[in-house]
């Protein structure tokens, strides 16, 4: 038996180092390698999943296409010579008759390997084909925070054992990111440190915090003045660092002298007792403070804001970036150099992702080209996303590694390679650590590497940029050039671990050079130059719909291996009694978009007025939950509001 290391390259905080045992060409078993800090051994259900879901029956293993449509007609294997050539042909065809911007590549992190993901796109950069802005997972709040300090790097999982208290802001770490609760609670037991999660549901994380604070859905802005009052009010601010590192102090500060303890309660629910409990705690604190801000934080309607009022109490504090968010802007990679952007003077529109329901409904896109995720399933006004995907003049391929939603619609669908198939670089977006991704087994059957089939259809268009059939390894050897702290991309195919450098947490990419608690750059997109609590609806017959994912499923994947993710709905036992819902009964939930059938859980864990269940499930009515969101983006960084879906509720 052999034991290959590789790296998870799913979309998740972790990205685990993990050691594959394989014997006669099979994967055995999977487990964590404990050469990262942060994954530290052990994996999570995902992880010990991926063999089961290499092998699964829901691979797809052959090119087919459909002989037409709608989707109820069936798909033919065919060779991966004529489906390259339809898939060239009907590129060709659309740019020829409606231009290069009816091309649409729709890609996102299913794998997060910069040879899966990244390197393809150069094709669709040399065409000009649309892309979009990636704003459906974290843009609001890169864009919120930045307003405040240029980028919204921060500190690293490592630095929690030596932190005293531990802030889990919108964010269920013990199920997204349970390495770092490991880290976390590490802390805990060996130091003495608080752990705190606010959050509007009592989620895994609340229930194993030390304190759980639960603010109504979208008051986050609130409940942070409210603590940033208690903090000036109880000298629990450094003024030393106010002065020399920060600008604009004074008008936050009156900003937040309006939040009274009766207006906080009136707004967020949180009581005056609870605030100083949490304020005293951080005014004693022995160490450092970590505020852990969850990308759920920002998918809502004041989702940036959100983001940006909690990133300013670790600075109210006097700690340089003090929070935690995502790390992707805080590194030297050169990314526009692997995607292909840099080399080519032709410039593609890029378009909102969010939107892109609304979009296909007005025929902008006539052919899309699906990589590393599943639209149909995923995106918010998905409706229209579906009924597009199905009409005659619009050609969707799919290139993936499993039958998802969106192939079962597509035109052509081509098999990809597994992350345990073929040999990649993988990078957290939240830890600093890299070692090589290694090929585990050769792919199965007929599965081909993204990067094949890129440079098959340049071939096929008579494309020449030298660029396109550049060496992926040499691209990315330029790439990395001032990413690691020590080391080259050399030292990593060699099998070392190598650390990527931070830009420091002392910089600031703001205009003034300093954080700027109130935004010199705000008003230039609109915004307001400091974070405003906008004022929330009241409406006894809407239920507001908290969604997140669940422990054993990243998105829509590992469904193959687990079953449908749960159709399922959270629903307070006083709502439940008032409409007369029954525990484990069916439910339907709807809105002037959709109907989604599930079944009911009634708990106290969800607060009167709300609900939650997880995304992104299939209703029992073959609906998916996220027809229920509508395709409205945030002003502020354009991301989508799956956690203010507003909803009816009824007895089935």
């Amino acid at each position: 038996m052999e034991i290959i290391k590789t790296v998870c390259s799913r979309d998740c905080p972790d990205t685990c180092f993990i050691d594959v045992s394989v014997k006669d060409g099979r994967i055995i078993k999977s487990k964590g390698n404990a050469e990262s800090p942060i994954t530290q051994g052990f994996i999570c259900p995902r992880g010990t999943g991926d063999l089961k879901r290499v092998y699964s029956g829901k691979r797809v293993l052959y090119p087919f296409a459909k002989s037409g449509k709608p989707s109820s007609q069936g798909f033919s294997q065919i060779s991966w010579n004529d489906a390259l050539s339809k898939v060239s042909e009907m590129v060709q065809s659309t740019i020829d008759n409606h231009g290069n911007e009816a091309l649409l590549l729709y890609d996102y992190p299913g794998n997060q390997g910069f040879l899966s993901w990244q390197f393809p796109r150069r094709l669709w950069m040399a065409l000009g084909a649309t892309t979009t802005d990636y704003a459906l997972c974290s843009n609001s709040g890169h864009a919120g925070i930045g307003l405040h300090y240029g980028q919204a790097y921060g500190l690293q999982p490592e630095d929690l054992p030596e932190t005293s208290i531990i802030i889990f802001w919108g964010n269920n770490a013990k199920v997204s990111a349970p390495h770092q609760w490991a880290l976390a609670n590490k802390a805990r037991n060996n130091d003495g440190a608080t752990i705190i999660s606010i959050d509007p549901r009592k989620s895994e994380t609340s229930q194993a915090a030390d304190i759980w604070i639960q603010p109504r859905p979208g008051s986050d802005v609130a409940l942070s003045y409210g603590i940033a009052r208690y903090l000036i009010k109880h000298k629990g601010i450094n003024n030393e660092f106010l002065n020399e590192w920060t600008v604009g102090y004074p008008e936050y500060a009156a900003e937040a002298e309006r939040w009274t303890p009766e207006r906080l309660k009136k707004v967020t629910g949180i009581s005056r007792n609870l605030i100083e409990k949490v304020g005293a705690l951080l005014i004693e604190s022995k160490g450092p403070v970590a505020f852990m801000i969850g990308l759920g934080l920002q998918k809502s309607l004041q989702g940036a804001d959100a983001a940006r009022a909690v990133s300013l109490l670790p600075a109210l504090m006097g700690y340089h970036r003090g929070f935690h968010y995502s790390d992707s802007n805080g590194r030297n990679v050169d990314w526009n150099y692997i995607n292909g952007a840099r080399q080519t003077l032709r410039k593609g529109k890029k378009v909102s992702q969010v939107s892109i329901g609304k979009r296909l409904a007005r025929g902008e896109f006539k052919f899309v080209f699906v990589l590393g995720s599943n639209p149909a399933i995923t995106l918010p006004d998905l409706t229209a996303v579906r009924q597009c995907f199905e009409r005659e003049d619009v050609f969707v391929v799919v290139q993936d590694t499993h039958w998802s939603e969106t192939a079962s619609l597509a035109d052509v669908v081509l098999p990809a390679p597994t992350f345990l198939e073929k040999r990649d670089m993988v990078f957290s977006d939240h830890h600093l650590y890299s070692r090589l991704s290694q090929k585990v087994i050769e792919p199965l059957k007929e599965s081909r590497h993204e990067i094949w089939v890129m440079q098959e259809l340049a071939k096929k268009l008579k494309r020449t940029e030298d660029w396109l059939f550049e060496d992926p390894w040499q691209a990315l050897d330029q790439a990395f050039k001032a990413t690691y702290k020590s080391g080259q991309l050399k030292d990593i195919l060699e099998g070392k671990v190598l650390e990527i450098e931070l830009k420091p947490l002392a910089s600031y990419q703001t205009p003034s050079g300093k954080v700027e608690f109130s935004s010199s750059s705000a008003p230039n997109i609109g915004a307001s130059r400091l974070p405003l609590q906008e004022e929330l609806e009241t409406d006894n017959h809407w239920f507001v719909l908290l969604n997140s994912s669940i422990a054993k499923y990243t998105h829509s994947q590992f469904t193959d291996v687990y079953g449908p993710i749960p159709a399922m709905v959270w629903i307070n036992p006083k709502d439940a009694e008032k409409l007369g819902i029954q525990d484990g009964k069916k439910v339907v939930l709807f809105n002037d978009l959709a109907n989604v059938v599930m079944n009911a859980k009634v708990t106290d864990n969800v607060s009167p007025g709300n609900l939650w269940a997880p995304r992104p499930l299939m209703g029992l009515n073959s609906v998916p939950l996220n027809a229920l969101a509508p395709g409205t983006t945030q002003q502020i960084g354009g991301g989508p509001i799956f956690n203010s879906i507003k909803v009816k509720i009824t007895k089935h």
